[in-house]
Order: structure tokens, then sequence, then C-alpha cells
């Protein structure tokens, strides 16, 4: 993977010129017009300070995944699947109990899924938060990696840290960015077929295609399509040696995208472009549900809709994009986005009462989640004092709606979440060494009131090849409509309430922001001639975090149930290193062998008062790569990655009274996967890649669908896998 960190592309942001924003870049662009405009200032300042967010994507906590590296190692279907070898980059389920159904997602420096942003093309992706919260704090979601398939993506970013404080509420762990490809200059196009198979089931079909070009001299076009399918894991995955059924083992999952995108050169320094999505995906039941497993040998009415489609989630998303140059005003972005996601699931229980397994497929109650963004960001070059900079100017509103027909007392008075936010950030050169980056951003939540942002980072040439970097930020978090609405009611049906039989966790309006103040600290080592080398040390100091305590039941006598609310929790602290190491063995600067590795090391990830863990991740991670381009034609990549040792709560993770026993208490064992690729590119249109996943065939089983009897092992690690891709383009 690509690990350099000055070469990070430019992170594709949303942007709208808003009028105060415009007012502050004129008040300073008299500053600037009277600067000296030589030939060297220009040119420092391009190289320099571009922009303040380009400039903190050259932050240690930054990586980035190529469109050369997706073609060498294609994903299966999720990108969960590359974005898991990047340093910091763990999956995990929303608690720290364990994942539901396997259904694992992406998570930044074990600060959760809820506290990863997902972007596409800088817009933001919140289909995940239609799926309703549970107790211990799990969503019925495989997240929001899976709306673009692979062979349309331009590349990938990730930001951890500070970095990310100015993307708002839901950032605090970090943002991972999907960058698309763009309309053609010529018309072109292309098919990709892939198809894999897997020891234990979860065998792979997937098929797409794409044509881009001009329609005119000013009207050009780009559209996609996908359709997938990932089957389920053999019923038989998780059986023990006692022939006893544990747990199930991975959903599977249908896929069908389509993708539209117009743009119109208005002129020469103005571009509009009109994008259009529809996406459906959904699961092949086995037979979990956030309460128990339904054994498949059972004759219950569960078992027999095992391998069926029990949930359905339908995305359609529009936008608009407007991008301006303005001469000594700058450049600017404007985006207005509208997305609409349904989850439709299968009947459980009794609607609105709680979690059991499915035990219908002919009622499907709906979650329906309406999501408006508005962007914009002014890029303004200016000089003050004698300081080259570009400053940022920012404006932000967004809306989200909710309803859920699972949910009978639902207050759709308390369903909506607006946010206003202005932010600045500023890219300083206050000499040809040192870089200051300043930035700070203000949210205004209908409900939470007023939230800032504060972040600074900097960045320091020691020498020609060594650098020194760091940053400090303060990051919020909004608590979730679930977590708010009083009418949201989540039912135990019987289980898990300190013995006292049926109890029910209630919304609750009164709760607070999560708090998380950001820092990171660390060398860059670049020589410019293959070498290259990072270390950073990041502290997260995590306050306010929203779960739920049955150390709080109280007797509702309008129902005759204990009950217990959100509340928020105590103080937690994660901290630890990061790092890239790449070694050019053979040619050029490595560009026949090279050894390419990142590495992630947790110091700590636990609740201070508790020392429970926030997220189950690995004690360390190493992901090295062997990159060979055995000719200019044919490449291969020997991949490998060590996991630590994983340690598990010992306490309940709704009552922090009462302690975890036995098997609850089991560790996970530091383990490692390899994998083997390889890709040869036929002529300039063919492309075939193909590879061994899990080389060695080393299976990770779960122990229990519980979270307090699995121990640390709380998901499936696939077997050994086989897989073939062919892309043809024209």
């Amino acid at each position: 993977m690509s690990q350099h960190l000055g070469r990070a592309v430019t992170f594709r942001r949303h942007a709208l010129a808003s009028a105060a924003a415009s007012c502050l870049s004129l008040l300073a662009l008299s500053a600037h017009a009277q600067a000296p405009a030589t030939g060297e200032a220009v040119q420092q300042l391009d190289a320099v300070t571009v922009t303040a967010e380009e400039q903190l994507r050259q932050s240690l906590g930054v990586s980035v995944i190529t469109e050369s590296d997706l073609e060498k190692r294609p994903p299966a279907n999720d990108l969960s699947e590359i974005l898991r070898t990047q340093p910091g980059v763990n999956l995990t389920g929303n608690s720290s109990g364990g994942s539901y159904g396997n259904q694992r997602q992406i998570d930044l420096r074990g600060m959760g899924p809820e506290n990863t942003m997902i972007l596409i093309d800088g817009k933001p992706v919140l289909s995940r938060n239609g799926a309703q919260m549970r107790r211990s704090g799990e969503r019925d979601t495989g997240g929001d990696t899976n709306w673009v398939p692979a062979d349309q993506i331009e590349s990938i970013e990730i930001i951890r840290g500070p970095a990310a404080a100015r993307y708002g509420s839901g950032a605090a762990g970090g943002v991972v960015n999907i960058i698309t490809k763009k309309p053609t200059k010529k018309l072109s196009g292309g098919v990709t077929l892939y198809g894999s198979t897997e020891d234990g089931g979860g065998d792979t079909r997937r098929a797409g295609f794409n044509l881009s070009g001009p329609l005119s001299d000013t009207l050009s076009f780009r559209l996609y399509g996908n359709v997938a399918k990932t089957g389920a894991e053999d019923i038989d995955t998780n059986v023990g040696a006692d022939g006893r059924f544990l747990a199930a083992g991975h959903e599977g999952r249908r896929n069908r995208d389509l993708n539209g995108l117009l743009r119109w050169q208005l002129t020469p320094d103005q571009v509009l472009e009109f994008e259009a999505g529809f996406s459906r995906q959904g699961n092949i039941y086995t037979g979990e549900s956030v309460t128990g497993t339904t054994d498949p040998a059972s004759e219950s009415a569960s078992a027999q809709l095992i391998g069926s489609e029990v949930r359905r989630v339908y995305r359609q998303t529009a936008a608009v994009t407007h991008r301006g140059k303005w001469g000594d005003l700058g450049n600017s972005r404007v985006i207005f986005q509208y997305e609409n996601t349904r989850t439709a699931n299968c009947q459980k229980g009794t609607a609105g009462s709680g979690d059991g397994n499915c035990n219908s497929t002919t009622v499907f109650p709906v979650s329906a989640l309406k999501n408006y963004f508005a962007n914009g960001e002014l890029y303004t070059p200016l000089t003050i004092g004698g300081f080259r900079q570009m400053l940022t100017t920012g404006i932000e509103y967004r809306k989200e709606q909710l309803r859920d027909d699972n949910v009978a007392a639902w207050d759709a008075s308390a369903a909506t979440a607006n946010t206003l936010a202005f932010y600045l950030e500023d890219n300083i050169s206050l000499s040809s060494k040192l870089i200051l980056t300043p930035g700070v951003r203000l949210d205004h939540h209908e409900k939470f009131g007023n939230n800032w942002s504060p972040s600074l980072n900097a960045t320091y040439e020691l020498t020609p090849d060594w650098t020194l970097k760091g940053g400090i930020a303060r990051v919020f978090k909004a608590p979730n409509v679930y977590q708010t609405n009083p009418g949201y009611r989540w039912s135990s049906m019987g289980n898990g309430c300190n013995g006292l039989g049926q109890c029910e966790i209630l919304g609750n309006p009164d709760l607070k922001p999560e708090i998380s103040v950001n820092k990171e600290l660390g060398l860059a080592w670049n020589p410019n001639n293959g070498w290259s080398a990072s270390i950073a040390y990041f502290r997260n100091d995590y306050s306010n975090k929203i779960g739920t305590d049955l150390t709080f039941l109280e007797f509702n006598p309008s129902n005759g149930l204990m009950t217990t609310r959100w509340v928020n929790t105590g103080k937690a602290l994660i901290h630890g290193l990061e790092g890239s190491f790449t070694i050019p063995l053979l040619g050029d600067e490595g560009r026949t062998l090279k050894l390419s590795n990142n590495y992630t090391l947790m110091f700590s990830n636990k609740s201070k008062d508790t020392e429970q863990p926030v997220s189950i991740i690995p004690k360390y991670t190493l992901n090295s790569t062997l990159d060979w381009q055995v000719t200019p034609q044919f490449s291969a990549q020997l991949h490998g990655t060590f996991y630590g040792r994983q340690k598990p709560r010992t306490l309940n993770v709704a009552n922090s009274d009462v302690p975890i026993t036995e098997g609850g208490l089991a560790e996970l064992g530091a383990y490692a996967m390899a994998s083997l690729s390889g890709s040869y590119q036929f002529d300039k249109n063919t492309r075939l890649s193909a590879g061994v996943t899990n080389l060695f065939n080393k299976k990770i089983s779960r122990q229990s669908n519980n979270s307090q009897s699995a121990g640390a092992f709380t998901y499936n690690e696939p077997g050994r896998g086989f897989y073939i891709s062919l892309n043809s383009t024209f």
C-alpha cells in the first residue's frame, strides 16, 4: 500500500462559498494584493501551501490506497477487506462485546465504528444510521464501505488523528474518503468480472460495467453499475468439538448498484455536476439475532428462514456539485446532497418490543432515514505580515430525519437532528521549514447547542530527509436519533436484566455529546530514494461515551417492567504508536522489488473507571507486503498480517456490576494471515488478476453469539480462498 506521506492526493472535499466566508476572504485579499508576486514566491506557495486541507493530508495519520493497489489486490465485495490493511485500522463491532452476526465495520484507532466517518467524494454516507441501536451499542448493519464497486475507485484516503477534527460530529476516530473515477475526455468503458471460493463458504460472484466520455464540447458523463453476491458461510462453520452449534457464521450479501454523473463545463473556470445513484443490499440469513442464534438443525420457524433474505437496504442519492475559480479570491466548491435510505427487516418478536430471531418474511417493518447535506469551502491565497498563507473558509448544514416502523411508540417530533457548522483553517508558511495549520470549527446542534472543535497541526523540516509533525484537536460526536428519542424502546425479551426478567432500555433526550481530545506527534523520514519510514504517537482522551448500564434499573408501573436509559458513562484513554517502513530491494527506488510495512501498537484502549476495553482489538497489528514487478506486464504480491493478543471484557457490557466468568474470559492469542496475488496486463485494455487469501488456512471461530460467553472470540476469520478477476476496457 502507498504509505509515502508526501504523496497523498488532494482530498476531494465538499465546498460552498458562504457569504460570511467570502467576506472574510475579501478582507484578507487586500493584504494579498500588496504582496510581491514573483515567480519564486508563487512557486513556493504552490509547493508548500496549496491548501490548508492538502497540508493536513501530509500528516502522519494519513494513508492512501491507490487505484493500482486495488487492481493488484481487488477486494471480493466490501472495501473493508483492503481498508483493514492500513495502520490504525481494525474491524470491530460497535460495542466492546463483539460484533453482531460477524458484521464488523471500520474502526479507526480503537474509537469504534460509530466514530468513523465514511465519505464518497467528500459527501457523508450515513445509511447505517437507519439501523436500530441495540442495548449493547450494536447495529444490524455491515456499515457503509460497500456502496462503490472497487473497479470504480480512483483512490481511498484514511485520515486519523487531529486532522479529522474539521469534519465535525462522527469523526473522532477518523475519516475514510472514497474517491471515485471522473468522466474521461474520450469515450471509454469497461467490464469487470470477479469470482472467488472459500473454504467454509462465502463464495463471491461479481460483475460490473462502466461507460464514460464526452457528449459535446461542454458536457461529459460517467455511468457505472454492479451486481454481486457473496454467499453465507456454511451452517457448520462454528460447531464445537462436541458437535454443539455455537454461533452463526458470516451472513451472505447481495448487491445491486447503479450510478450516473453528468458534468457541465459552464465556462473554463466553472463546472457543474449532477449525480444520482441507487443501491440495494440484501443479506443472506444465517440464523443470528442480537439475543440468540437459531440452531439450523431445529424445526423452528426461524431455522426455516436460514438462507433467505431477511434484511434489505435501499439507498438513493442525488447531488449537485459546483466548482469555480474566482481569480484572486481563490477557488470554491459547493455540494448539495440528498440521501434516502430504507431498511426493511424481517419481523422479530412483536414490533417495538424486542429482538428475537426472524420468524417471518411476510412482514418487513421499515426504518426510513433521510439526510440532507449542504457544504461549501472557499480557498483563498493571501499574505499577512509577510507570511504566505492559504485560508480555507467553510459552512456546512446537515439534517437527519428518521422514521422507524419497528418501534410502536416512535416519537416523530424527536426524530430529527439539524446541525449548522462554520469553520476556518489557515495554512501558514512561517518559514521555509515550518508550516502551521490552525483551525476551528463551530457546530450548532439543535438539541445539544454549540460545540467547538479547535485544532492545531504543525510540520517542521528538521533536515531535507527528516520531518517532525504534530497536532492536537478537540472532536465531538452528537448522540444518535435512537439514543435520544424518548419513544425508542428496546426490550430484553426476558434476558439479561440482573435476573429480574424482562426489562427495557429507553431513549434519553438529556444525553450529552461524546468528547475526544486527540493528540499526535511523530517523525517522518523520506530520503527520496525508495526508502521511507515514519513513527507517530497518538493519544485520544475520550469522555462522555454513551452506553447503557443496568445498575440504573427502575420499576415502570405503567407496564410492570424494569427500565433504564442510555447514559453518559465515564472517561477512557486510547493511545498507542503507528508507523510505516518501506525497503527498496531491487531496481531504482525499489520499483522492481520492495517490502512495505505498517504497524499499530496499542498501549491502552480502556475505560478509566471500569478498566473495560472500548473496542476488542489486537495489542498490535503488522501489515507487510512484498511487491514484485516481475516484468512490465506481470506483478506479484505476498502479503502478511500479524495480529497480537486480544483480551475480552471482564464485566457485563450493559451492567458493570456483573462479572463475566469461565469461557467469557477467553483471550484470543496472536495469529498471522497471509495472501498471495498476481496481476498480468495482456495489453492496455485487458488485465487478469488472481490470488489466494488466507494462504495457510488459519481459521478463527466464534465461540458464542453471546458477548458475555464468547470471550475475545467474537468473529470468524474465513478459511483459505481463491479468486480470479478479469478487467477489459476500450
